[in-house]
């Protein structure tokens, strides 16, 4: 199960919505070990696409060398699908390489830039399985 602020949920969507038409991707950082998804970290989409999202590898290895000196982990690893539902494509699955992050997806299909629903959900993936867990949405802040 992902237990989730408010706020950072709010700030996933604001993303997701910001980059729309493209896919929208990021981290939330937590101390290492502890499960707990903290310190939002919007990343830029090197791809710049509407299918398909990829981490810029200087500024992945610029944050993962931050958390390192911060002792924290990648808690969340996220991510928007602009015209399909909040599930892991193939591409998703194959590159997911945190076995012990939480994949969450946020679909903007239904609204794009505009406020109204969207669909999020959160997945655990290891070595090519998708499992779906719950989400709870806490009211406290990160």
């Amino acid at each position: 199960m992902l237990a989730i602020s408010r706020a950072l949920v709010e700030q996933i969507v604001a993303h997701a919505r910001a980059d729309h038409p493209d896919e929208a991707c990021g981290v939330i950082a937590g101390p290492a070990g502890s499960d707990d998804p903290q310190r939002f970290i919007p990343m830029l989409n090197a791809a710049m696409s509407p299918t398909f999202y990829e981490f810029d590898s200087t500024d992945l290895l610029r944050l993962y060398r931050e958390m390192d000196d911060r002792d924290e982990e990648p808690v969340v690893i996220y991510h928007s699908h602009t015209a399909t539902e909040a599930y892991p494509s193939r591409t998703d699955i194959a590159y997911a390489s945190e076995p012990n992050a939480h994949y969450v997806l946020v679909s903007t299909r239904e609204t794009g830039r505009e406020p109204g629903p969207y669909e999020l959900r959160s997945f655990r993936i290891v070595d090519g399985q998708v499992t779906e867990e719950e989400v709870r949405i806490t009211d406290t802040a990160p």
